[in-house]
């Protein structure tokens, strides 16, 4: 208690990170993952690092803002960013709205509802530095990754969203529709200059828009688990977005 999340090692040399968590009625979810954050950041390999937790809520009704803001009190730290927006504006725009309040030399965004876990943050971590890439995204496509707790229906709609992408936009990498990843700011701030999508087409474009770029892409497994609170912000709506965000990206970009 009263001990953030800062750390700088006495020989090391210390790089920043900013984790941007866009959320919407997550009240049941935040603090776990906040803990879960901590003990991620606390790994041997991490220890000479800084990293902020930027929470983006978007007025949730359930008052997931009022538990972040009891988090900060209750542990003093420092590191744990609330930046509220008025509404529900879109995830892409959430995540813009972190970035502008973003610090670090480095970005890592991921979900709120726990389908993340962060102790995949140390291995990203690691494939940058070993490979000098400008994102490291997380895949559940690979030897190593997976899904669990969905059913048939929506592994089916995550294959057949991927394949279709693979086929019409030829991304080079496995998970076009994943939201865990880590950016290297300068790269990501430039390349989301350019994105015109919102809500899920969001992170599909911003990939197609990393290769266009020429930009250094590796890929960490990772295993996604479905939500234990609450309910998916995926409906018939985002799907028919979806469908036409991937038509237009194939025409556009």
């Amino acid at each position: 208690r009263g001990r953030g999340v800062r750390r700088r090692g006495a020989l090391g040399a210390m790089t920043k990170y900013n984790v941007i968590i866009p959320t919407y009625n997550e009240r049941r979810n935040i603090g776990i993952l906040y803990l879960l954050l901590r003990e991620a950041f606390a790994h041997p390999s991490l220890r000479d690092d800084e990293f902020e937790i930027i929470v983006v809520d978007d007025n949730s009704p359930d008052g997931t803002a009022d538990v972040v803001a009891a988090l900060q009190r209750e542990f003093g730290d420092k590191n744990l960013l609330l930046r509220p927006r008025a509404g529900k504006l879109g995830l892409g725009t959430a995540y813009v709205h972190g970035l502008t309040h973003a610090t670090g030399e480095f970005v890592i965004i991921m979900d709120a509802d726990l389908s993340h876990h962060p102790s995949a943050i140390p291995k990203f971590v690691a494939e940058q530095r070993a490979s000098g890439c400008d994102v490291v995204t997380g895949t559940r496509y690979v030897p190593g990754g997976g899904v669990h707790g969905w059913d048939t229906r929506r592994k089916l709609t995550s294959r057949v969203a991927n394949y279709l992408a693979h086929v019409l936009l030829a991304p080079g990498v496995s998970d076009l529709t994943g939201s865990f990843r880590l950016y290297r700011k300068d790269a990501m701030l430039d390349v989301v200059s350019r994105v015109k999508s919102r809500g899920y087409v969001f992170q599909m474009e911003i990939m197609v828009r990393c290769k266009k770029a020429g930009l250094k892409v590796r890929e960490v497994p990772i295993a996604f688990v479905d939500r234990v609170y609450g309910s998916s912000k995926l409906g018939g709506a985002e799907i028919v977005g979806y469908l036409k965000g991937l038509l237009r990206l194939f025409l556009t970009v």
